[in-house]
């Protein structure tokens, strides 16, 4: 870990094989108070040496500012944590056969160490005669004070970046916070998860992995598969992975490096890692055993204090979202279940074709109260054919209590309408009005509620609006007229006013499109501007058929975050009944 964390030091202090004017400056000094031809801030990476301060150097060497290690007298004093002093390389058996004697003619050398705030010796300030040179007392004093001085420019550096990380790991904390706090499922959270992380300095993977009480699932983000999480979707809990241990054992796991990946894991864990090109990885169970999260990173990795601190944080907040996601889903899913069950099955019609169409709100755990119902009534005496009832309504309210109170509303709708004698729409919102008043159903409900009669060659519509958005009727020429007529919303009318019935007539080629808010109802649009977005819609489209239809009118709702559901019923003339 020493190696790593000197190495995460000169990374930290942002200098490399390219000029710094900082640096630069040392060098000059060394030149001046030593009098030497060449000096170098020289700081020893993984595989080369650079020089991010020189002065004398010559071509090549001079313009690319670097040096492999058979080149490099520097890694030995960052092995050896102390200064090098040499007056003649060509005889000192440690350097005798460097390159650097021939290539960049390093006779006399006098290296002090440059180290950060731990210790860690980062590389040497060198001083470098092309002769052999005896370095008196003053000469190392005064570049051992050189040495020091420049040593506080580095950790001055090197705090100043930690600070900016340590800002960066608090704004992380505060995105995360906010951005996970409006996941609405699993995949929509992994792929919020990873959007915190894509900088260039944040990790190359983020994973997700959840119990299923055996071993640990992937979430994966269907737009961003990567090839390991089609091969290894799932982990038994026995298998030899960061993951799988930081789950058996409860606590973080974190591996540095390649070799310690090699040294602590399995060969199918090592293959994995490989496939992705990462080499280091922070594994942190999430609270509650629900699951895993890890971080991965394609080089070796250090994990400051504050780093593990944010990540950890920010585990809380994912097994928060999963927790509150899980809930959802699975209110959803009830609810979901419910308004499926309550929804009719169309009844087929001689003369009339029809469809329906329902989606569930997709916001969170906004489950709504919309339906829609179509049934027929008894045969009359004399009449050629059953009159056919039809409703759409919304439940005012999100929640599985709305989903409840709308099974509710619909079967006392069938009963008021059933119970009297002239099937009145309009009665048979009174009587449900009257039921609002009486029993604790909630703040109210709109609704059209309809009924077609065979009415010589054609069908005759009766309905009754209360506080719906209005139904819209196709007529065979392609014209599309809005039937505005209303009486206020369910629990909205004061006693004493009366709901109204109105009449239309539906020649053969009429479609009649009855519909929730949730199709035309949008943030930052008015109403009554996506109602005649709707009638143009069905205008242009009312000729195909009616699935198709429907499929059109909406169009990217299912695909887009509805607040709302959906309810739309259509009806098509296609015969009059005698």
């Amino acid at each position: 870990m020493g190696e790593l964390r000197r190495l995460e030091a000169l990374r930290l202090a942002g200098l490399t094989a390219a000029a710094d004017p900082g640096m630069d400056r040392f060098a000059r000094l060394v030149t001046r108070f030593l009098r030497v031809p060449v000096s170098l801030v020289s700081l020893l990476e993984a595989d080369r040496q650079v020089f991010p301060g020189m002065i004398g150097l010559a071509e090549p060497w001079a313009g690319r500012r670097e040096t492999p290690l058979s080149h490099s007298f520097c890694q030995h004093v960052v092995d050896d944590g102390r200064p090098l002093i040499i007056e003649d390389t060509r005889v000192y058996p440690r350097t005798c056969a460097s390159l650097a004697i021939p290539d960049l003619k390093v006779i006399g050398y006098a290296g002090m160490p440059l180290t950060d705030a731990d210790g860690h010796v980062l590389g040497s300030l060198c001083a470098i005669d092309h002769l052999p040179r005896r370095w008196t007392d003053d000469e190392l004093q005064d570049l051992g004070d050189l040495a020091e001085a420049c040593s506080g420019e580095l950790r001055l550096r090197i705090a100043t970046e930690q600070i900016r990380q340590d800002r960066d790991h608090a704004d992380l904390l505060l995105r995360a916070s906010v951005e996970l706090g409006h996941s609405r499922e699993l995949t929509d959270l992994i792929r919020r998860l990873r959007g915190l992380f894509d900088g260039p300095d944040d990790p190359a993977f983020v994973g997700l992995l959840l119990s299923d009480g055996q071993g640990l699932r992937r979430v994966v983000d269907p737009d961003d598969v990567l090839p390991v999480e089609t091969v290894i979707d799932r982990l038994d809990l026995g298998a030899g992975f960061p993951s799988t241990r930081a789950m058996r054992e409860q606590r973080t796991v974190f591996v540095p490096d390649h070799d310690s990946l090699l040294a602590g894991f399995s060969p199918e864990a090592v293959a994995g890692y490989d496939s992705l090109g990462l080499s280091s990885v922070l594994c942190v169970p999430l609270p509650g055993g629900l699951g895993v999260l890890m971080w991965c990173w394609p080089d070796p990795h250090v994990l400051t204090v504050t780093e593990r601190a944010a990540l950890t944080a920010v585990a809380g907040y994912v097994s928060q979202a999963v927790e509150r996601t899980l809930f959802v889903e699975s209110r959803l899913s009830t609810a979901e279940r419910l308004q499926a069950a309550m929804l009719t099955d169309l009844p087929d019609v001689p003369g009339l074709d029809i469809s329906a169409l329902y989606l569930p709100a997709t916001y969170q755990d906004m489950v709504g109260g919309d339906w829609y119902d179509a049934y027929l009534l008894p045969r009359l005496p004399a009449a050629p054919q059953r009159a056919l009832m039809l409703s759409i309504g919304d439940i005012i309210g999100h929640d599985v209590q709305a989903a409840v109170v709308m099974g509710q509303v619909r079967s006392m709708l069938r009963q008021a309408t059933l119970g009297h004698p002239e099937h009145s729409p309009a009665a048979a919102l009174d009587a449900v009005d009257s039921s609002f008043d009486a029993l604790p159903l909630g703040p109210g409900a709109t609704a059209v509620h309809a009924r077609l009669d065979p009415d010589g060659g054609r069908w005759r519509l009766t309905w009754s609006n209360a506080g719906h958005p209005p139904p819209l009727l196709r007529t065979p020429d392609g014209r599309v007229s809005v039937l505005g007529e209303h009486d206020l919303l369910l629990l909205g009318a004061p006693s004493g006013l009366p709901r109204h019935d109105h009449t239309h007539g539906l020649p053969r080629g009429s479609v009649l499109l009855l519909y929730t808010d949730g199709l035309v109802e949008r943030r930052d649009t008015d109403i009554d501007a996506s109602i005649r977005e709707a009638a143009s819609t069905l205008a242009e489209y009312g000729h195909q058929p009616l699935p198709l239809l429907l499929e059109t009118l909406s169009h990217g709702l299912a695909d887009a975050s509805q607040r709302d559901d959906v309810a739309v019923l259509v009806v098509r003339v296609t015969e009059g009944v005698e």
